[in-house]
């Protein structure tokens, strides 16, 4: 399982390591100051999570209802990340848009996919 698995299990712990780390650590550059900035990044690591889950499971995602399940796992995940933000760590703090952020990551991922299966389907026939 840990191998069918492996690069989820580590992005999953790339995400665990920079959502509880000290937030004195990511700075941001003086010079760089994009409003929401953090929302994106929250976007874009969800976005990743779902579609490495995605490329793996390829295979088994026969239909729509396996893949909005599979989709549980990192949105459970990205919640549990925000909880243990605000419990475990003195520098950081859960952040319901952090979580919805991480929610938007994970459905562009999934239709993204919907979209993609089809053309991919037939250029493997």
């Amino acid at each position: 399982m840990i191998k069918k698995n492996l690069y989820s299990i580590l992005v999953a712990l790339l995400l665990l390591y920079l959502s509880l780390t000290n937030s004195e650590k990511f700075q941001k550059p003086p010079l760089v100051n994009i409003p929401f900035m953090d929302k994106i990044v929250h976007f874009g690591m969800y976005f990743l999570m779902m579609s490495v889950i995605i490329i793996e499971h390829r295979k088994n995602l026969t239909n729509s209802r396996n893949l909005f399940l599979l989709a549980l796992i990192p949105l459970s995940y990205g919640i549990l990340m925000e909880i243990l933000q605000s419990t475990l760590t003195m520098t950081r703090s859960g952040d319901f848009y952090d979580a919805l952020a991480d929610a938007a990551g994970i459905i562009v991922s999934v239709f993204l996919w919907l979209m993609i299966r089809p053309a991919l389907k037939k250029e493997i026939r």
